[in-house]
């Protein structure tokens, strides 16, 4: 293990070529299907899918964003933006869970003052040894998302043994079936700070309450979380800032998660479409006496559909490669998730009643794809957000005119 802090550098955002193409797409044709035979029954259930999470981590991939230097692959952000769409064409809870896991730790080799070595280290040992799954449970039932800004209501009290933290966190992907949770508190000290406690699963004091029960993205699990005088070591402690201070926003994290997450909702769009391409190719009416696929009109949807699908490429290759700026990668979300929503919504229009039916795919795709209108930031803030920016830079060139 290299003794500096900076344990790899970034690679450009590429999907790679040559045999770690093949390889990837080895395993990706082995997964997909495999997820896609038991996406039905998840969504039926309500389960988390921990079975396909255990594949994930047989096959190497829930580890792919490590650095090298800490057992992973060092995928690109290009890359990872392949597996992640590729597994939402299987099933959509585990692409998101993916999309998560991958946002933070591809961060893990980066040097950064406000996560200490050590606990990098452990978390990438976990990840690596164990499939072990982290995420950043924000939400709360009174604030909602700290994206609106707000303090949250869970709480840090010093302790001789380090913190203890009690709060309620909601919409916690992955709740069962992560091993690190990474709560956002404010701490009870004179000059109170905000931040991220570390929390190990293990930890007494932790409780489920399994109330996740959506529309879409039912395979998420993305329970209510219930901290109770948890105990948390005196060094899991990350990013603590001043109560009041403007966040400083992590670049790295936050492209990631704005590429990785609207893809999951864009790769739900694809397998509607797949599923429409193939039902319509295979479906000949005995009173047209040909498949539905040599109407015009349903030529023209799919055209519809490829056409949205084929600009959401765009944006996502130029939002990976970083020729989209960071401050643009807002409305690349909002582009993405309303396009991808629009093709699964003209995939049901087309197909009638089989494409609401139970008994075909389309629907739980319809179900699903939705989730990434109301998914974090939603489109009034980010419109907003742009809107600001566009006004902010139009003063500023008024002001030097």
């Amino acid at each position: 293990m290299p003794a500096s802090n900076t344990l790899a550098a970034p690679r450009p955002a590429a999907v790679p070529a040559g045999p770690a193409a093949l390889d990837i797409q080895h395993r990706l044709a082995t997964l997909v299907p495999l997820f896609a035979a038991g996406a039905a029954r998840h969504d039926r259930d309500n389960t988390f899918p921990h079975d396909n999470i255990r594949a994930l981590h047989a096959s190497g991939l829930i580890s792919h964003a490590l650095p090298v230097a800490l057992g992973g692959h060092e995928a690109s952000l290009g890359e990872a933006l392949h597996i992640v769409r590729s597994i939402a064409r299987g099933e959509a809870s585990t692409a998101l869970v993916l999309a998560l896991q991958y946002s933070i730790s591809s961060r893990l080799g980066v040097d950064s003052p406000g996560w200490p070595r050590e606990l990098r280290l452990r978390i990438a040992h976990d990840i690596v040894r164990h499939g072990a799954l982290i995420n950043a449970l924000r939400v709360e039932p009174e604030l909602g998302t700290p994206v609106r800004g707000g303090v949250p209501a869970t709480i840090a009290r010093p302790d001789r043994d380090g913190w203890r933290v009690s709060g309620s966190k909601i919409y916690s992907t992955a709740a069962p079936g992560l091993t690190w949770m990474l709560v956002l508190a404010h701490s009870a000290e004179d000059s109170p700070r905000v931040g991220y406690w570390l929390v190990h699963r293990d930890s007494p004091g932790i409780r489920i309450v399994e109330d996740w029960d959506h529309l879409g993205m039912r395979a998420s699990a993305s329970h209510k979380v219930v901290f109770d005088e948890v105990l948390v070591p005196a060094g899991h402690t990350l990013e603590l800032q001043p109560l009041g201070t403007p966040p400083v926003a992590d670049a790295h994290t936050a492209r990631w998660a704005g590429v990785l997450i609207p893809a999951v909702y864009d790769g739900v769009a694809r397998a509607a479409r797949d599923w429409l391409v193939d039902w319509a190719a295979t479906r000949t009416p005995t009173n047209l006496g040909r498949p539905l696929a040599s109407l015009p009109r349903f030529q023209e949807a799919v055209g519809h559909i490829d056409a949205l699908l084929l600009a959401n490429d765009r944006l996502f290759a130029g939002a990976a490669d970083g020729s989209i700026p960071l401050h643009q990668l807002g409305q690349v979300k909002y582009l993405a998730t309303n396009q991808a929503i629009a093709a699964v919504e003209k995939a049901v229009e087309i197909s009638g009643n089989p494409g609401l039916s139970r008994a075909n795919p389309l629907e739980r795709h319809y179900r699903d794809v939705l989730c990434g209108r109301i998914h974090a930031p939603q489109n009034d803030t980010l419109l907003a957000g742009a809107g600001s920016i566009a006004f902010a830079a139009w003063s500023a060139a008024h002001a030097s005119a």
